[in-house]
């Protein structure tokens, strides 16, 4: 693997996005290919990510772009995408945890795993976990997780993560917004002292592609309301700052706002429920050690 630039210059290091076919994911792919990042855009539609990787070289920043199909709602196709990156030995010196879902009616990935949980949580715990080694093979390096204000509503309840006992869409979406925050929470803490930092970001409210893979009469009220949203352009900003911040190198477990640290809820600085989520993931996503 070739050494990276010096300094945090992005130019030249590279960076894989997930969920970057749209919204956020897109504007912050383009962005960075601007920059002249190399790029490795992960999607789960063909079409649509060759599509974002014609966006990104359109840039003209002078980085690659390149394209990996995953489902992130299934383990087998996150371990298939993580072992196709691997097996390139290319460096990674970003992993930008952006794809998320909330699904209005309770639904089973292929796992067997409430969806919601499965896509905004578990995939981004898998894949960290499985990419790990080579980020620290790359350091410095970063792991920025897209979360949101909404974790400040959200519960952990070990017991019941998949809301088993009643399903409410939006109430699920936080849990889970929490459960990003409390895994970059245990993830920094676990890479003190190294050359790899986890910060997360909330990105405001912006009008991306969230919920609209749903159907009836509730995806027609979510759709009627976008247009009330953020630009995605904006909500990307704070992604880009933490890819591209030479000071954020020096942090760690950082929850940023408008590309300003924030105070992260209660909830979501709690040592014991971020350590005891990380070994319910452990246990979910079948890793041997992590």
């Amino acid at each position: 693997m070739s050494a990276p630039p010096p300094a945090w210059d992005v130019r030249g290091r590279s960076v894989m996005l997930t969920g970057a076919s749209s919204g956020i994911g897109l504007a912050g792919a383009r962005a960075l290919a601007a920059l002249g990042a190399n790029l490795w855009l992960v999607c789960r539609s063909r079409e649509r990510g060759e599509a974002a990787v014609a966006a990104c070289e359109a840039e003209g920043g002078g980085g690659k772009t390149r394209l990996l199909l995953a489902d992130l709602a299934s383990q087998a196709a996150i371990r298939r995408l993580a072992d196709d990156f691997l097996r390139s030995d290319e460096p990674l010196h970003v992993l930008v945890n952006n794809a998320g879902a909330v699904f209005f009616e309770r639904l089973l990935t292929t796992d067997g795993i409430e969806s919601t949980f499965a896509v905004n949580h578990l995939a981004p715990f898998l894949l960290t976990n499985l990419l790990l080694p080579r980020l620290r093979e790359s350091a410095p390096a970063r792991v920025i997780t897209v979360a949101s204000a909404g974790h400040r509503t959200g519960r952990i309840r070990l017991d019941d993560l998949e809301s088993k006992r009643k399903y409410r869409a939006f109430s699920q979406y936080g849990n889970t917004k929490l459960a990003n925050v409390l895994f970059t929470h245990e993830l920094a803490r676990r890479l003190e002292g190294g050359s790899v930092v986890a910060h997360s970001l909330h990105p405001g409210v912006v009008d991306t592609n969230l919920g609209m893979q749903n159907s009836g009469w509730l995806r027609n009220v979510w759709k009627a309301v976008h247009p009330l949203f953020s630009r995605p352009e904006t909500g990307a900003q704070t992604l880009v700052h933490l890819v591209t911040a030479p000071e954020v190198q020096s942090q760690n477990g950082g929850y940023w706002s408008k590309c300003r640290p924030q105070r992260a809820a209660a909830r979501g600085r709690d040592d014991a429920m971020a350590q005891a989520l990380w070994q319910k993931s452990v246990e979910l996503v079948g890793l041997e050690s992590a």
